[in-house]
């Protein structure tokens, strides 16, 4: 009977504990998502949207509280309303159409229940020791790099209790909203000119954001995020199908994001970044598209891909792959250096595929 009544009141520690915790909400919890999680974990009680019940194992070994809900039916989000002061929006739009309506149906879902959602921080604010409150600020605040985010979530409560701030909601769009640019260095400044429906999607969701941010419902940051790459996120696939590449005349100028420095970007925004204020979640490369599948191909011993003119790949390249071959831009991040602060792990592409090659070395 002891040995049982010890087994509750630690399952009732371990409740009580997650409820009076900082929530964060991770909407998309895929790759990158699940690379946010442990940045999280020491400091909050993380919860993630999934539309497949097959993943809520999965999350709930990674530590995450999982809730299965689809962004495409509205009525299945009514358990998000109230529910966290921090939003991570990795999810993509639906495949179709101009408009993002994943996005609108969670903004919406957001909206509900506000004074609920209010209150609830304010009791946390109020109720949780102020020494805990102390030292959870200490160790964010000290933190400096984009791989240590810094002074996430309790603040943000603080700052919820005592001027009834919105939602902190970070998006995560794409470089894509530029359209083709010629090649040219831009900023953040640069207006965006969408080229395709997905881009057109992206627009959308981020100018739903700036109002919503403008009503006060909720205060927004904008990662716009270039070419992802990890280990398990390389061109090895389309190098073995000897996929070709534009000769170097017609090749475009691409960008890239090591996936374990965007995480730590995404959560460096919920606790830094500035609302309505979009910021280059990118490296320091400046590659062509011919160039870094050359460096990936010999990093790993394969074959060079073949070159092909752009006339060439008009007629032999799938549409989805050639849509970007027809875009060409490079990407300043002063922002994410000077206002976030971000020290990246990988500042290049050649830095990470450095490292992989001793990794792979040392395996031998």
């Amino acid at each position: 009977m002891r040995a049982a009544r010890g087994g509750y009141n630690a399952c009732t520690m371990k409740a009580t504990r997650n409820f009076r915790r900082p929530r964060v909400l991770i909407v998309g919890c895929g790759d990158v998502g699940m690379r946010c999680v442990p940045l999280l974990l020491p400091h909050a009680h993380v919860f993630a949207l999934t539309s497949h019940a097959g993943r809520c194992a999965e999350l709930r070994a990674a530590g995450v509280s999982p809730l299965v809900g689809d962004l495409d039916e509205r009525r299945s989000l009514k358990r998000l309303a109230g529910l966290a002061p921090t939003v991570l929006h990795l999810a993509p739009p639906q495949k179709t159409g101009d408009d993002d309506r994943r996005t609108r149906a969670l903004l919406a879902t957001l909206s509900m229940r506000r004074d609920f959602a209010l209150a609830r921080a304010t009791r946390y604010a109020t109720s949780a020791p102020l020494g805990r409150m102390r030292r959870a600020r200490a160790s964010w605040a000290t933190a400096g790099t984009a791989a240590e985010p810094a002074n996430i979530v309790p603040d943000g409560l603080r700052r919820t209790a005592a001027s009834r701030a919105p939602v902190c909601f970070v998006y995560a769009s794409t470089t894509g909203v530029y359209g083709d640019c010629g090649g040219a260095w831009i900023d953040e400044t640069r207006s965006v000119e969408p080229a395709n429906a997905r881009a057109k999607r992206r627009v959308s969701a981020e100018r739903q954001l700036r109002r919503a941010t403008a009503r006060g419902s909720i205060a927004a940051s904008i990662a716009r995020i270039p070419g992802i790459y990890a280990g398990n996120r390389l061109p090895l696939a389309r190098l073995e199908k000897r996929t070709p590449a534009l000769v170097a005349t017609d090749d475009v100028y691409t960008n890239h994001i090591h996936a374990d420095d965007l995480a730590a970007i995404l959560v460096r925004l919920a606790t830094h970044g500035r609302p309505a204020r979009v910021i280059h979640a990118s490296d320091d490369s400046s590659l062509k598209m011919g160039e870094y599948f050359d460096l990936v191909a010999d990093a790993f011993g394969l074959a060079r891909p073949p070159r092909i003119t752009r006339e060439q790949a008009e007629a032999q390249i799938e549409p989805t792959l050639l849509s970007f071959m027809r875009e060409s831009r490079r990407l300043v991040n002063r922002r994410l250096k000077e206002e976030l602060g971000v020290r990246l792990r990988y500042p290049s592409v050649e830095d990470f595929l450095r490292e992989a090659g001793r990794g792979e070395q040392r395996s031998k």
